[in-house]
């Protein structure tokens, strides 16, 4: 938002939708290279996905630290590796992949039981991830059922 703030602010009139446009690419190309890992053949995935929760755990914690605020907002990562989970095994269609992200903050944002305790007791870069993770899980299971009941 700030990049398209200051783009259009400064953006003679012409080159104003120019503007527009590079913003939304700065803004959303950084996103589609994480969900690439949803192209990975065979155990590629389970690996990858291996990796970056044990990457995400260290980043996580780490920029707590730095920032000196517990889960602070502007940490991703976490939720990143949630909607990786919530997308396993499911097709890579439109509306399954919107339905996998609307579930994801369904269950982020409620925090159902194990979420809600994770996010209490568990500190650090585990407790920042975990219960995403957790979140995930939910996730991947109601996608797995509407899977196997043929909604998609």
């Amino acid at each position: 938002m700030i990049f398209l703030t200051f783009s259009l602010r400064n953006a003679k009139r012409r080159d104003a939708f120019a503007s527009y446009k590079q913003s939304v690419i700065q803004g959303v190309a950084p996103w589609k290279k994480h969900f690439l890992i949803l192209l990975l053949p065979g155990h590629g995935y389970y690996l990858a996905l291996v990796a970056i929760l044990a990457l995400a755990i260290i980043t996580a914690g780490m920029a707590e630290k730095i920032l000196d605020r517990p889960d602070p907002g502007m940490v991703v990562i976490d939720e990143i590796i949630g909607m990786l989970i919530g997308l396993m095994g499911a097709p890579l269609t439109l509306p399954a992949l919107v339905t996998a992200f609307v579930l994801f903050r369904l269950f982020d944002i409620w925090k159902p039981f194990p979420v809600s305790w994770l996010d209490r007791h568990l500190h650090g870069g585990t407790g920042i991830v975990l219960d995403d993770v957790m979140a995930g899980i939910y996730t991947l299971a109601c996608m797995q059922l509407m899977v196997y009941l043929a909604v998609f």
